[in-house]
């Protein structure tokens, strides 16, 4: 048995020889790596667009996000505020906008959101989104904003007052509120509004102006056909 293993090893080198492969010995040629496993791995990270939901992606056409940080004239190098951010579908487009000289804090009471934020700021590595776990009464913003952007969040708000304080004085004089939510009935007691997930516009033109903004226009709204839900645009300037 012994003689015949040896003989069987004799064979497949002097097989290996007879190719006469040039500048490859024996050795090499026994040993030669597949081409495939010597080529380097491909680069797998996704554009942000793909790294995001159907829905967020198909979101483009009716949300129309660039005419949105226009109305704001929000520019690159300013510090702006996504409240009521979610997992960052404004967030991560406001981040391309004001780039990396500029903030985007993403503000969120719910902590399951804001760990999508953070992980995505993560792998996108996108050192200018700052996410904050905000309270109910509490935004926690920082001072010196450019502009703030609410969506479909301001009807959800049950402590609306101590928020809008809070966001005025985050604020730079002449800073700029963009508020888009559902369009309501009007004349239904506010808690209503809570279960209903709209709120018309005359009741937050009273509320934000109340509390010391200057109510400068309504831009078009946008119409969510998939959830059925017609929304507004209102804009607020600090004096």
């Amino acid at each position: 048995m012994k003689f015949l293993n040896l003989l069987f090893a004799a064979l497949v080198l002097s097989s290996a020889g007879a190719l006469n492969l040039p500048g490859v010995t024996t050795t090499q040629a026994t040993q030669a790596t597949p081409e495939r496993e010597r080529c380097p791995s491909r680069d797998t990270s996704q554009r942000p667009a793909e790294q995001e939901s159907e829905r967020s992606r198909n979101r483009d056409e009716w949300q129309r996000p660039s005419e949105v940080f226009d109305a704001l004239a929000i520019r690159s190098g300013q510090r702006v505020a996504d409240l009521g951010s979610g997992s960052g579908y404004f967030t991560f487009r406001l981040a391309a906008r004001v780039g990396a000289e500029g903030k985007v804090y993403a503000v969120d009471i719910d902590e399951a959101a804001i760990n999508k934020v953070r992980e995505r700021k993560a792998r996108e590595k996108l050192a200018q989104v700052e996410p904050i776990l905000s309270a109910a009464d509490d935004p926690r913003l920082p001072a010196g904003l450019d502009a703030v952007l609410i969506v479909d969040t301001y009807h959800e708000f049950r402590e609306y007052e101590r928020i809008l304080q809070a966001v005025f004085q985050a604020l730079k004089s002449g800073g700029r509120l963009g508020l888009i939510d559902g369009e309501g009935p009007s004349g239904r007691p506010r808690t209503e509004y809570h279960r209903l997930h709209v709120i018309p516009p005359d009741l937050v033109r009273q509320e934000i102006t109340r509390h010391g903004f200057v109510y400068k226009e309504s831009r078009p709204g946008f119409d969510d056909k998939e959830y059925g839900k017609k929304m507004y645009f209102l804009i607020f300037e600090k004096p």
